[in-house]
């Protein structure tokens, strides 16, 4: 499977080492993201298109496979917070994004359902839980559409990896003896009521990744079950996941400008994107 580190690496270099960072509050660097991500998305396909959101920013779309029927969309959002370089949050997951896309134009295997790659925008504050969220004008829009979602895989935060012990924390106590001590490992999230969903991408993961693939089914109130673009999702009744190394209950560097390329573990992280890929191509 044609899974590559090095071209992971380079488009996590490009997206941190845009200067101001590519948030909101600097929209020329915002849009030079946004640019290199329909640039290698072009470069796979002419199936590439732009949905508009506010500000004249867009949502940036490549399609494989069957243009009617189920469809998985696969997403990762290209925004970061603030003053914040953005390494795991979330140029890690953009990087995989572009990878997954890559890997199947060059394996181009049959395919039942078509898989929408999809970067948004405004996932991050002041825009997060709000209509304005590049994932929330997407999932309303394939509600709108009548559009079959067979699956929506959100790649969020996949980056970060640490053999500390007692470096990984839990959301509530009774987690505690669930799920490993150490920050080694990476998570399918999802939500009570999809527990079929969460299993079944779980296992593909597992199959196809030398790496620690745990899961939860948890009330999406639960502390960072819900913080990224699959709540919108699971707003329009869709099945939907996230693909996370837990975020702040592991890297200290959360929303913070440490969050730099130096810190992610490449060699776990693409280990996470090929699980992914097997998933979205078997689910």
């Amino acid at each position: 499977m044609p899974i590559q580190r090095d071209r992971l690496y380079a488009d996590v270099q490009f997206l941190t080492t845009l200067n101001p960072p590519r948030s909101i509050s600097y929209p020329e660097s915002l849009k030079k993201a946004a640019a290199y991500v329909e640039a290698e998305f072009c470069q796979l396909s002419g199936r590439v298109r732009k949905q508009e959101l506010h500000l004249g920013f867009q949502n940036l779309i490549l399609s494989y496979g069957p243009e009617d029927g189920e469809r998985v969309i696969v997403g990762a959002h290209y925004d970061a917070c603030g003053d914040t370089p953005g390494a795991d949050d979330n140029a890690s997951a953009v990087a995989g994004l572009l990878e997954l896309a890559r890997a199947i134009h060059e394996e181009k295997p049959e395919v039942k359902h078509r898989i929408d790659f999809v970067a948004f925008n405004f996932e991050e504050p002041p825009y997060f839980a709000t209509e304005k969220m590049g994932s929330a004008v997407h999932a309303r829009s394939m509600k709108n559409d009548k559009v079959e979602v067979k699956l929506m895989i959100c790649l969020e935060m996949i980056g970060y990896f640490t053999d500390k012990p007692h470096s990984q924390e839990v959301p509530h106590p009774s987690l505690k003896n669930l799920y490993p001590s150490t920050g080694n490992f990476i998570v399918v999230v999802g939500k009570m009521g999809q527990e079929r969903t969460i299993e079944r991408v779980q296992q593909f993961m597992k199959e196809h990744a030398r790496v620690n693939v745990q899961s939860i089914a948890a009330p999406p109130g639960l502390p960072g079950v819900s913080l990224s673009d699959h709540r919108n999702y699971w707003e329009q009744g869709y099945q939907a996941v996230m693909i996370n190394d837990t975020s702040y209950l592991r890297n200290p560097h959360y929303h913070q400008r440490s969050d730099t390329i130096d810190k992610l573990d490449f060699t776990r992280m693409t280990e996470v994107v090929r699980g992914v890929y097997a998933a979205m191509l078997n689910f």
